[in-house]
Order: structure tokens, then sequence, then C-alpha cells
């Protein structure tokens, strides 16, 4: 399985950081991809160094770099996750405004039916933030708030953040055991 991974700059870089570690630990190829407004993010939310988030993915791509493999629709490659997935990263794919390389690969999985997962982040959405992710789940994005399940009574962060991982390899059919399930 091969499998890219966009960091954008919406709050909650910690979901895609440990989507890469877990796959990184399951002997998952990943492309990482992280946006200029995602590193700044990194800085102000995490304790995470910008480099050692690069040496989790197998490869990394410039945000700009339109030469990179995941931007061709003849690259083989199984899914594009976007965790956290900005409201801005949500228009440009629905719109089809391919400015970065996380929207390209976007652009490619859905024009090549292959899995997008946009774990979005924002709260409350308008309407036009619902209208977008309308017109993504219609072409066969899956849409994954990052809205963490209380039932599994989380005593930390990283329970809640591994739920979420959790179910990002639930739609891509990994089996996993990162999160309690609901009983």
């Amino acid at each position: 399985m091969e499998i890219a991974i966009g960091i954008s700059g919406a709050s909650g870089a910690q979901y895609g950081i440990r989507l890469l570690e877990v796959l990184s630990e399951m002997g998952i190829t990943t492309h990482l991809i992280i946006t200029n407004n995602a590193e700044q993010i990194i800085s102000i939310e995490t304790e995470y160094d910008i480099e050692n988030i690069k040496k989790l993915a197998d490869s990394v791509y410039d945000e700009r770099d339109f030469t990179a493999p995941i931007a061709s629709g003849s690259h083989k490659y199984d899914a594009l996750i976007v965790a956290p997935c900005s409201m801005k990263t949500v228009a440009a794919i629905a719109n089809g405004f391919s400015d970065n390389l996380i929207e390209r690969a976007a652009d490619v999985c859905l024009k090549e039916g292959r899995k997008v997962i946009l774990m979005v982040r924002e709260t409350p959405f308008s309407q036009i933030h619902l209208e977008n992710l309308l017109k993504l789940k219609q072409v066969g994005a899956d849409i994954l708030p990052a809205s963490p399940a209380f039932y599994n009574h989380p005593a930390t962060i990283d329970d809640l953040i591994n739920f979420m991982v959790g179910r990002v390899l639930d739609l891509l059919r990994i089996d996993n055991d990162i999160y309690k399930r609901w009983k």
C-alpha cells in the first residue's frame, strides 16, 4: 500500500503527524506534503520538529513541486489523506483549483477513482463550507471531521488523536487497534 498525506494549515497537525507515525510503524509507504502554513501552525501548536516529522515519511515534497510522482495519475498510489484539512484546501479541491501539491494530488486521486479522505477542521461550518463538502462527497471523497468520540472515555489528548487516526485507518481498510471501539 502507498499513501499520500497532506498536512494543510488548519489547526490540528497532530492528526497528520500521528497518522505518519502509525503508517511508518506498519511499514506502509508514505508521501508527505506539508504546506508552509502548516509548518507555521506546527511550530505554534506543537513541540514537534519539522525535520523529524519529515523523517517519518518515505518521500517528502515541497507544496509547489508539481513534478512529484503523486502529481500524476500514472503514478500508482492508493489514497490521499489530508489531516488536518483547511477550508481553503476543501474549497480548492471542490472547485478543481490545484494551486499546490495537496490540491493536485486530491485532483489526481478523484479523477483516478482513488480514495481521498479529508479530515476537516473548522467549526461552525458556513453554508459555503457545507456546499463544498457536499460537492466533494458527491464525487467520492470521504469527509471525516476531526470530531473524536467520548464513549471510549479518553483520558488524554493522545486518546482523542488516536481515535481519529484509527477512523482514517478504518476508511483505508487497514486493521488497527489504536482506539477503543464501540461495544
